[in-house]
């Protein structure tokens, strides 16, 4: 059954409104995945395994000042590998935060609902 010119206005608004307020749920539920910092574990994991070589290169040569540069690049490597990780986890805290101060999307949907079906 086709829907009303009224009920897919409504269901517009629905859509934009759970867009604005958790975009994070719309790329979950469309399949689109946004990943703007996957170049950071590449990088990471590169930099410790690279740190990793230098670090036994140092040891090898018995030149500590190289052994030493070697144990710094896998340290900044696991730091970009561990911070890109829990950086999402503090995001959606300080979200969680945010939308405790205001009235929930489906708070806000709600009475916008009423509204219009009870108020006329």
């Amino acid at each position: 059954m086709p829907l009303s010119e009224h009920e897919r206005k409504l269901l517009a608004e629905m859509e934009a409104a759970l867009e604005q307020d958790d975009p994070r749920l719309v790329s979950t539920l469309s399949g689109k995945i946004r990943t703007r910092q996957g170049g950071r574990v590449v990088a990471g994991a590169s930099a410790l395994f690279g740190g990793m070589a230098i670090l036994l290169g140092g040891l090898i040569a018995k030149v500590p000042a190289i052994g030493i540069a070697g144990f710094i690049t896998s340290l900044v490597g696991t730091f970009l590998i561990i911070s890109n990780f829990s950086a999402g986890k503090m995001r959606s805290a300080t979200a969680g935060n945010k939308s405790k101060s205001k009235k929930a999307w489906g708070d806000r949907l709600e009475e916008r609902w009423d509204k219009r079906n009870f108020d006329n």
